[in-house]
């Protein structure tokens, strides 16, 4: 028997992301499910019919859905809304299949360029070979299933929301994004998150997302320091080294998943989450996001040498707070600083990428957790 949405029953509502289907930037969003599918947002509203409504792979409790003729896509791990949509719209796990047959005769095209990678280079060169073919739109889909994964290993922090914070980190994101559009642009654009976390550490996900703890806000002592070290994950994002990272350390079980088509399957998704905060990147692809980071910082105003002060005052920090600190999956040298200073040159001493009030309001984008009565 064919489930029909029910006219007049109780309204589920429930906190979700917003994807727009162009820019992988995340927006917080409020879902309402009655005899429609209302998103509302900052500057954002939708109304869908339920009827229209397509659920896309995913790894419970993390759940998808938009429209199915249209790029747009909301996520929620909301247990209630799920059981709601499952028995309100018919069509939700439906597949197209044109869609269906071209996706099977191109991922055995993919499959047997992997096997024969496999044969002809082995892991470490297929990562090179491999990470630039990925679609990008496989691509987003493996960060937005990955992100919940690594958060939980992290163990979920908080996201990081206060207003004014959230505005100046938004306006030095652009700025670096706009600085590196010499080089080409991000694509899609990046989107750049700040959790509560005691460590200092940021990382670059696939599908140009990158993770900032405020561990890492709150030992920086200018702007610059942050602003150098997200145009350090952006070099990696630059040049998909997430993927390509993922690739090598998970080998075949990215490689089997990439055939399959199962590229949220839970196993894939715990393997590839735990690469990306233990792996780290070579020696090689640390030096070429320095150097992007240096001459990104020049070009948006700001002082590449913050990368080399913040990297080995935390290098210096006696404490080792935890595990996976900045360094564990970044490590730094004597020589990346002294050719990380040597290419900044002669900057002008003092001088900031972002005016005195967007500090400080990037420094309290954190507030501590109000205590519980």
């Amino acid at each position: 028997m064919v489930a029909v949405p029910t006219p007049g029953a109780a309204p589920v509502e429930a906190e979700g992301r917003y994807f727009d289907g162009v820019s992988a930037r995340p927006l917080p969003v409020s879902l309402r499910l009655d005899d429609r599918f209302r998103v509302t947002g900052r500057d954002l509203y939708r109304d869908w019919n339920p009827l229209d409504l397509r659920a896309a792979d995913s790894v419970p409790p993390l759940m998808q859905v938009g429209p199915a003729h249209a790029p747009e896509r909301v996520e929620f791990s909301d247990a209630a809304l799920a059981a709601a949509l499952a028995n309100r719209c018919p069509d939700l796990r439906r597949r197209d299949e044109a869609g269906s047959v071209l996706r099977l005769v191109l991922w055995s095209m993919a499959a047997g360029l992997a096997i024969l990678l496999v044969a002809l280079f082995g892991v470490p060169h297929l990562a090179r070979v491999l990470a630039p073919l990925v679609p990008e739109a496989v691509e987003a889909r493996l960060g937005a299933a990955v992100e919940p994964q690594v958060l939980r290993l992290l163990g979920s922090p908080p996201s990081c929301t206060e207003a004014a914070g959230r505005a100046a980190l938004d306006r030095l994101v652009r700025r670096l994004v706009a600085a590196g559009s010499a080089d080409g642009p991000l694509a899609p654009e990046p989107a750049v998150d700040v959790r509560r976390h005691g460590m200092a550490n940021a990382l670059a996900l696939p599908g140009s997302r990158v993770i900032l703890l405020s561990g890492l806000i709150d030992r920086a002592k200018t702007p610059d320091e942050v602003a150098a070290i997200l145009a350090h994950e952006l070099g990696h994002v630059s040049v998909r080294d997430p993927t390509r990272s993922l690739i090598r350390s998970s080998g075949t079980s990215f490689l089997l998943s990439l055939v399959l088509g199962d590229l949220t399957g839970s196993t894939i998704v715990v393997a590839v989450s735990e690469a990306i905060l233990s792996a780290g990147y070579s020696r090689d692809a640390e030096r070429a996001a320095d150097r992007y980071a240096v001459a990104l910082m020049a070009r948006a105003g700001g002082t590449g040498a913050a990368l080399a002060d913040i990297l080995e005052r935390i290098d210096a920090d006696d404490g080792k707070r935890g595990d996976l600190d900045l360094l564990r999956t970044h490590p730094f040298t004597g020589e990346r600083a002294a050719a990380t200073r040597a290419q900044a040159g002669g900057e002008a001493p003092g001088r900031q990428i972002m005016p005195a009030e967007d500090w400080a309001a990037l420094k309290a984008i954190c507030p501590p957790p109000v205590p519980k009565p």
